[in-house]
Parts: structure tokens; sequence; C-alpha cells
């Protein structure tokens, strides 16, 4: 089976070679990430851009990605392994679905990188977490705790003086060793406009030749009126601050796009790096120039639209990326790779079986939503199919195996032991989760098509389609997930129907991810080895 798919990744990484290196240092393609990547905030150290971005409910987390062209990215830590605030973060007695971790802020000074960030909850789950790092490799090691900042941008000033700002335009210093707020600094440095009626968060600070900028996100709900990035300018970090739009641009026949920041070259160039709103595959990223115009840093192109293609920075750097393919030979989990909420670490091993992962079932739960050591890793456009090998062999009767196009909607397609008897299922399965403590309280499922299997290997494939298209009378995503599976990891046969992947900010509030999973509904103790995991990028 492992030759088989050996094979099959050597065939996609010719394939890869043969149609991406040659252009690999000709342009950018925008979107600079076409897969989730909300939150963004980047910096620029020694010629390295640092990009952290906003992964809720999976572990580990506070994703910390590297690039020097802006164009090839790879992961290089996270800031965490696991938040243990509450049994929620284990899915008992809730869940975290849409929480967690939330707009981190990265920051360097004086030789060492930061980030802070509050989780979108309420009470003590919800207070701010400061972690610092010698190298953005990590460790990474607590700082502090302290009260919750929404949407929050660390700052260090000229003078080692250290702010927090958050909400909207509301500001407090820190005591210059991080450990909490300095009492009685809290300030609004500006006040909402009429018209600022709507959305407006998401702050990001910096400081350029000697002024302040707070970049946020805006929306105004009326007609005729868009999301867009704007942008607060002082000569003094508490004000008085003047406003002005710096983009306001749909792209790509997806709606307007908003919330991010600026960066600029180790040679002095400036780019902007604002989120896209792409439905099913999640909130993706866009790189434009960014031209300061009269002491403004005015984002896109001389239009003020967004590019479809820009230049690297630079060129010579290997072709990467932040999603990857793999064949678990390594002893040591690959940082492409997410859990749902804290893993049980005894259930997964990648030694006890070297070339495989085995995912063991720990405990009775009723769902997917609910199973505990789900990996996952994002789905990503214009188009991209992920394929799985599984051995069957040690499930026990009640286990629940396979790949889905995970969301709190999902497409699944699952192997099922009844007895001795194994079938292959392809359903559309739906969660409904309380408002507060997110906990599941109902799970639709609807079963499209199922097959009886008479051998204990089997191979799974999702192609996922996120190009625009028209929807429902107005352009957005196909955001559609089609299905096979495959006997021989060859012949592929096409099984349900193809499922329209959603995103809902009510519940995940994610882009879809491929998952892999194992689960028991009867008994604890079986488990299925997963030989590889193929996924590639169709442009």
């Amino acid at each position: 089976m492992k030759q088989l798919f050996s094979i099959f990744l050597l065939s996609i990484l010719l394939f890869t070679t043969n149609t991406v290196s040659a252009d690999n240092d000709e342009k950018i393609d925008n979107p600079m990430l076409w897969a989730d990547v909300p939150d963004p905030d980047i910096i620029q150290v020694d010629g390295y851009f640092y990009l952290v971005s906003t992964t809720m409910h999976l572990m580990p987390g506070a994703p910390i990605m590297r690039s020097k062209d802006l164009k090839n990215w790879e992961t290089v830590s996270y800031v965490y392994d696991r938040l243990t605030d509450s049994p929620k973060y284990d899915m008992q007695e809730g869940t975290v679905y849409g929480r967690g971790q939330w707009a981190t802020s990265l920051k360097y000074h004086n030789g060492k990188f930061y980030v802070l960030f509050a989780p979108n909850e309420a009470g003590a789950m919800g207070d701010t977490y400061i972690y610092s790092a010698d190298r953005a490799e990590g460790p990474w090691t607590l700082v502090s705790r302290m009260r919750h900042f929404h949407d929050c941008s660390l700052f260090f000033d000229d003078d080692n003086r250290v702010y927090v700002i958050y909400g909207t335009g509301e500001l407090m210093e820190l005591k210059p060793d991080l450990s909490d707020v300095i009492e009685g600094t809290h300030m609004h440095i500006f006040q909402r406009e009429a018209d600022e009626t709507g959305l407006l968060e998401g702050s990001r600070m910096i400081k350029h030749n000697g002024r302040y900028y707070l970049l946020m996100i805006s929306q105004v709900y009326a007609a005729g009126r868009h999301r867009r990035e704007v942008c607060y300018r002082s000569d003094n970090i508490r004000g008085p601050y003047e406003k002005n739009v710096i983009l306001e641009a749909d792209f790509g026949g997806f709606p307007y796009v908003g919330q991010g920041t600026i960066v600029d070259s180790k040679d002095g160039d400036w780019y902007g790096i604002i989120f896209q709103d792409r439905g099913g595959v999640g909130r993706v990223l866009t790189v434009m120039p960014c031209r300061w115009i009269d002491g403004w840093p005015l984002l896109g192109d001389e239009e003020g639209k967004i590019p479809v293609q820009m230049r690297p920075y630079t060129s010579g750097q290997p072709k990467t990326g932040i999603i990857k393919s793999d064949d678990f030979s390594s002893t040591k989990l690959g940082l492409h790779w997410q859990w749902n909420h804290n893993p049980i670490d005894a259930a997964w091993s990648l030694t006890e079986r070297p070339g495989f992962l085995r995912l063991k079932t720990n405990r009775v739960v009723e769902s997917l939503f609910l199973a505990p050591n789900t990996i996952t890793q994002r789905m990503e456009g214009p188009q991209c199919s992920g394929i799985v090998a599984l051995d069957l062999s040690h499930m026990k009767d009640g286990d629940c195996a396979g790949f889905s196009a995970f969301n709190s909607d999902s497409g699944v397609l699952t192997v099922k032991k009844n007895g001795k008897k194994l079938t292959l299922e392809m359903s559309e399965q739906s969660v409904q989760l309380t408002d507060k403590n997110k906990e599941v309280t109902k799970v639709d499922e609807k079963v499209i098509e199922s097959i009886d299997l008479k051998q204990q290997n089997i191979w799974l494939r999702i192609d996922g389609d996120f190009r625009s298209g028209q929807a429902g009378g107005f352009m957005a995503g196909r955001d559609l997930a089609t299905f096979y599976y495959s006997l021989d990891g060859t012949n592929w046969t096409k099984i349900g129907s193809d499922y329209r992947m959603r995103f809902d900010w009510r519940r995940f509030f994610m882009g879809s991810k491929f998952a892999i999973f194992c689960y028991a509904t009867k008994k604890a103790g079986g488990y299925v080895d997963v030989d590889e995991f193929i996924e590639k990028k169709i442009n």
C-alpha cells in the first residue's frame, strides 16, 4: 500500500516541480495564502517575514509561519501545545468550537519575539496570554496572564514603554516586565465617527517616521457601503487621532477585503497583508503594495485595487507550504497538523507501527464532533485533493473511522464496524451547539450512499473546489467537496453526492479542514493505522 502511495506522491511532486518551480520567483498569485489564515499579524526580522494567525480550538495553537519572499510559507512553531483553563478544551463539559486562541499580536523587541492573545471567552478563560521566545521557532515561554483585551495589538514604543491597544480605540499601558497593566492608564484614544456604526475592530499598531498608525477593519451597515480597512494616525500615542480609509476593494469575485496589517522589508519596501472572507475555504490572505502618500499607508495598486499578481520580494527560496503531504515516517508529528481540541497523547502514536499514524479510540462518544484525536489540515484553493490510506484491521464493534471535509457542517466518509461487518458511508453531518458553553446538543446526519467492504485496507479521497462561481443569484465560492474511495489505491469510485461546504461564524468560525478520525461508539480500545496522507493543490 505504501509503495503505491509513494509512486503517486512522486508523480505529484514531478507535476508540481515542472509546473511551478519554473516561475517560482516570478509572481505571487493572490490570494497569497488561499486557505484559512485569518486575523493576521506580520513582522519582518533579519530578512524573514513572520506571520501569526487565529486557529481557535485547534491544537497546538497560535501558529508562527515564516517566509523570505511572501510567497513560500512554512510553519516553524506553535506558541503553545494546548490550553488547560477548562475541561472544555478536552471536549468535556462543553467545547471551545469557534473560541480558544484569537487574533494574536506578534512583535519583536530588544532581541525577543512576543505574542499576545485573548481567547474569545467570558470569565477567566478569556484572560490574556503573553508569551515570549528568543527565536520564532521557539520554545515559547508564558510571561503573564491578565484581563481580557479584544482583538488587541501589543506595542513597544521607542522609549521601551509598552501598551496594549484593543476594542474600539482603547489603550492601557503595561508594566515594564509585562506582568500586568498599570492601573489608571486606561483611555479612549479616539471616538467613533458617525458612520462607524458597524464593525470596527482588529487593532494593529505600528510606528513609522515618528507617527503612530492604528489599522482597523470597518464595516458600515448601510446601502452602498462595504467592508474596508481604515487607519487612525497621530503624533502622540494618546491622540488626537485622524482617520483615513486606506483600502476599500473587493477581489476575485468575492466580498470586500478587510482586517490585517502592514509590514516593511529589510530594504524598506512596504506591503499590506489583509484577509478576505471566501466562504467554505475560510478567510484567505491577500498581499498588496503599501504606498506612503501624504503620510498615509494606502493599500492596493495605483487605483486602490488588489493586484491579481505581485512579484515576490526576493528570489531563491525553495518552494514550501503550510499544507503538506505526510508518509508518517518521522517519529515526531509535523507542524502542518493540528488536533481538534486538546489531543489525548496516550491515544495516538507514530512509533508503535513505524511509518504509520496510529489513532486509538480512548472514550465512547456519540459523534465526530466529540471525537478525541481528530487530526486536521487546512483545505486550500482554488482546488485541492486530499487522499488518506487506512488500515482498518483493528477496529472494534461500534468504531467509526474515516476522512472528512470538516466544519460545523461536514461532508464525511465514514467506515463503520458493526459486529464483523465493515460499511463505508458518505454522509452530510451538521452539529448544533449551545451559545454559552458550545455544548453539542444535536447532530443531524444524512447518509447519502453506503457500500459494504470486503477488505481491511481502503483509500479515501476528497476533492475541494473553491473557485468563484454563481450561487443563489450572486457570485460566491463554489465550495464543493466531492468524495471517492479506492480498493487498490489506483482506481477511484465516486460515492455520494457533491457537498456544499459552508462557513458559519456562529459555530466553528473557521474554514473547512481535511480531517482524519477514529472514535468509538460502544467500547474503547480499537484503532486504525493511517498509512499516508497526500494533499495536492490544483491551480
